[in-house]
């Protein structure tokens, strides 16, 4: 998300960073091709107008002319009005009520509501431990009630039935009533969409919500519709009490339009972005943090957090105390920190949110397909467990072998094995030098100029 968006500005971003004067015609150049770089995102002409004219009034004031640093001071004007355009800060989910918290989510046909339902039934489990129950009132589709079924015992919550012969407001008054006495704290309804707005369906989610008086109402939509995401978000938002917005495939969306937008049209906070068919694939909206990353600053916040929730604790302290005895690194523990990345989202879901990312030419970036850790993987699979252990037994004969049963080619086993190298040498520096050594060994991993270590 934002790639288009961000390789634009971080070149104009660069220009003014080091510059010790700034004069009123740098600043007017800069917003000329911001303006140019967030209508080519598909931002909302509104949207770009307002945000234009508060960088203009902020950078030619005191603030950034008369500052030490006025390339810096004007880089950080244009991230706080990124930000407040966004909504400024993250908006939570009002779950503060007498149990079960009714969630309705709306949205158009192949928005990914039912997707997000799961989605979010997760989040809320693992994240906010609360007891979850998933419930679909879309009568028109006989699918959506099988699908939502599969998708809450993937996720393991509560699946309340319904059938395509019952009305939505019967289904879902039924699903309070047993969701109290299951003693669910969240109740997240699925409803019926359409391919386009009608008089019909608007009508239909009025009577739903005022029968069930929900204490959230997410409006779901596809982030790659861009500024139409924006348009759709307020016709609902017109006829119901929307309280947030989702944001879904945005890792599909180049452009970002749609995030940039829709705070501003419908005056409703984003307060999640989709990623994925996964069922973990649900990320909160920090606005601070999107701006970041718009600006090729990297997310590390967000990056930590992820670090945080999926690497194994577990596993990642017998390393640390491996290492920290002397004992050799091996291909064992070289494949479990690639699973440990592959469950981040591989290289290609990191990239993202490391800063400087916009100043690699995209010949490099676009050799990261994704494809690398399964890979890698594989090739440490056709090993025999005597090989993992001891890597030093890796002759030509054996690297063919290997390369043949993994379907790969004896480079690629060649290429992984001088990875495998960079890394123990990395392990050991940090076993010999603490946190220097290992920030020693990264630099070299990296070729010392924040090169990429898996190319």
């Amino acid at each position: 998300m934002f790639e288009s968006l961000t390789q634009r500005l971080s070149g104009t971003i660069e220009r003014l960073r080091g510059r010790g004067r700034l004069s009123e015609e740098n600043i007017r150049e800069a917003t000329r091709e911001v303006r140019i770089a967030l209508l080519e995102a598909d931002v909302a002409l509104p949207v770009v107008q307002a945000l234009i004219e508060r960088i203009k009034v902020r950078a030619v004031g005191q603030e950034v002319l008369k500052s030490l640093t006025p390339g810096q001071a004007l880089i950080k004007v244009v991230r706080d009005e990124l930000t407040a355009v966004m909504g400024s800060q993250a908006s939570d989910l009002n779950l503060n009520v007498p149990a079960p918290a009714v969630i309705l989510m709306a949205g158009l046909q192949g928005a990914g509501k039912t997707t997000t339902v799961a989605k979010l039934a997760k989040h809320l489990k693992e994240r906010r431990k609360k007891k979850v129950m998933v419930v679909s009132a879309d009568v028109y589709r006989p699918a959506a009630i099988e699908q939502l079924k599969t998708l809450a015992e993937q996720v393991d919550v509560l699946f309340f039935p319904s059938s395509a012969d019952q009305k939505p407001e019967v289904i879902v008054r039924a699903a309070i009533d047993d969701a109290r006495k299951s003693y669910a704290d969240v109740l997240i309804v699925d409803t019926a969409g359409r391919t386009s707005i009608d008089d019909a369906m608007m009508a239909e989610i009025k009577a739903l919500h005022a029968a069930v008086a929900p204490v959230e109402t997410l409006f779901v939509v596809d982030s790659m519709t861009g500024q139409d995401a924006a348009v759709t978000a307020k016709h609902f938002s017109d006829a119901l009490p929307l309280t947030g917005v989702v944001l879904t495939k945005t890792d599909g969306d180049a452009r970002g339009g749609a995030a940039l937008s829709v705070r501003y049209v419908t005056g409703r906070p984003i307060k999640f972005i989709g990623v994925g068919e996964k069922p973990d694939g649900l990320d909160v909206f920090h606005p601070d943090r999107v701006a970041s990353r718009i600006l090729d600053m990297g997310d590390v916040l967000s990056l930590v957090e992820q670090v945080e929730q999926q690497v194994d604790k577990d596993k990642a302290q017998k390393l640390a105390e491996k290492v920290a005895k002397g004992k050799k690194f091996d291909l064992n523990d070289m494949k479990d920190q690639l699973e440990q990345m592959q469950n981040m989202g591989g290289l290609h879901g990191l990239m993202d949110k490391l800063p400087g990312m916009g100043q690699i030419p995209d010949a490099v970036k676009n050799q990261v397909t994704g494809k690398e850790v399964p890979r890698m993987v594989a090739i440490i699979n056709s090993m025999t467990k005597k090989e993992r252990r001891n890597p030093a037994l890796l002759n030509g004969s054996r690297r063919a072998r290997i390369a043949k049963g993994s379907g790969m080619t004896p480079a690629d086993v060649n290429k992984l094995m001088k990875q495998f190298q960079q890394m123990e040498k990395m392990m050991s520096k940090l076993s010999g030098g603490g946190m220097k050594g290992l920030m020693r060994g990264m630099k070299g991993m990296m070729g010392g100029r924040g090169g990429m270590p898996f190319r």
